[in-house]
């Protein structure tokens, strides 16, 4: 079975399942339609929704799926009539030919086509960083296909970047409007060596890109367009910090990092202002406070609102999550601490913040699971005195270290030692250029 951050896909046990309908109403595993959606000769009825899915009528039929590109014929079958639905559901170039058996022509050869049909994208929801790196993919099937797209995704996700994107249909999963769609594509992270919703296991090319692998577009990453029209709202230079997440293997753990850094930014003349949602985070007997000499900006906001805030920040530092993938998309420079993830994982920057004198890599790890119910997971030494030493190691030097290459890359004169009434450069002429 296959898995998106935590849903478990169940193994299918009827016909309307083995046609890939797993019911959840909330996420990406929204069911295809329950009949095929083409009409094909002779009664048969196909589509490419999650798949090649051909449904027969009684009858004598030889049936074979195969990939046009390669002309590799996929799977090849007699029948009498019921489903024949694909193995793999990510992009392929399907081919559908059907026989009546013993006869030497195909009655049925359709090359799937999507130019001009309607084609669903599922992505999850109530994630951000995910879909600041996937939802780029699907303008890029878009512009490939040629076909009109609707993207089921968040309402949140949606405010803040359906303006930009007029050409696609982004609607929440509960109000499509293509209800009997020509093709469905579902991305999203699939665990347990699962390849029959991906090409690659996504921790061999990126959580990012396994949505072009998926979608079978360029994989190379591209950040989503937002809105950075709203006027600057904070006069004095200023650096954006977020420093908690869903698990305590994504934190910085060393206990001296955020302290030090903030002190050091301030130091500079910087505001250091922490842009996480939660105040305090943790579970049991471990809470993760609000780092110490930062401006309280947390707070549920729009997203929008955040965005407002990171375009005109100098930089951002933050950890492998969310609000990582927010500040690159906002197009300023991003210093991200990471040591459950290799550099491999998240977007470039050439700020990654990783040490390679302790364990590390857990996430990517072919032979390893993550799991989504362990707050504390730490799969190789949980219990030991090397928990979490992947970003225990990483130090405040080193962090300080990637912050003066970063100001020193992107021209940012401490706010200290700009001349005494100068402006505060914005990223409109100073980091985004560089970016």
């Amino acid at each position: 079975s296959g898995a998106e951050r935590g849903y478990e896909a169940a193994p299918p046990k009827d016909a309307a399942l083995a046609a890939g309908a797993l019911q959840r109403e909330d996420s990406f595993f929204l069911p295809p339609p329950a009949i095929p959606t083409q009409e094909g000769p002779k009664g048969i009825r196909f589509d490419f929704n999650d798949g090649a899915r051909l449904l027969l009528p009684p009858g004598r039929w030889h049936v074979r799926i195969m990939d046009d590109d390669s002309d590799n014929t996929l799977f090849a079958c007699d029948a009498d009539e019921g489903w024949v639905v694909s193995t793999k559901k990510y992009y392929v170039p399907f081919r559908i030919m059907i026989w009546e058996r013993g006869e030497a022509e195909p009655f049925l050869d359709h090359r799937m086509d999507l130019r001009n049909k309607e084609v669903l994208v599922k992505f999850p929801v109530g994630t951000l960083g995910d879909l600041m790196g996937w939802f780029p993919y699907a303008e890029k099937f878009l512009r490939k296909h040629h076909c009109r797209l609707e993207c089921a995704m968040g309402q949140e996700i949606i405010n803040l970047v359906e303006k930009n994107y007029p050409d696609m249909k982004l609607s929440a999963p509960r109000n499509l409007t293509f209800k009997e769609p020509y093709a469905t594509y579902r991305v999203g992270l699939f665990f347990g060596g699962n390849l029959d919703h991906q090409p690659i296991d996504f921790r061999m090319v990126g959580l990012h890109k396994t949505a072009g692998h998926i979608l079978g577009v360029d994989p190379a990453e591209t950040p989503p367009r937002l809105d950075f029209s709203a006027p600057r709202s904070i006069s004095e230079p200023y650096v954006c910090i977020a420093t908690k997440s869903t698990c305590q293997a994504k934190y910085w753990n060393n206990g001296f990092g955020w302290p030090t850094v903030i002190d050091y930014l301030k130091s500079l003349g910087y505001r250091v202002l922490c842009i996480d949602r939660e105040h305090t985070v943790g579970q049991g007997f471990v809470w993760n406070q609000f780092p110490h000499g930062a401006e309280d900006f947390t707070g549920q906001k729009p997203l929008q609102e955040r965005v407002d805030l990171l375009k005109d920040a100098e930089f951002f530092i933050g950890l492998s999550s969310g609000l990582s993938w927010l500040a690159w998309a906002s197009r300023i420079p991003v210093v991200m601490i990471s040591g459950f993830t290799l550099p491999i994982c998240e977007y470039n920057t050439p700020y990654r913040v990783f040490n390679t004198h302790g364990c590390n890599g857990c996430w990517d790890d072919m032979s390893l699971r993550f799991d989504h119910h362990d707050f504390f997971w730490c799969p190789r030494h949980k219990g030991t005195d090397r928990q979490y030493e992947c970003t225990r190691i990483i130090t405040p030097k080193q962090v300080i270290g990637h912050i003066d290459r970063l100001m020193a890359d992107h021209d940012l004169a401490a706010p200290k030692d700009r001349a005494a009434g100068a402006s505060a450069p914005s990223p409109g002429h100073s980091a985004k250029e560089a970016l």
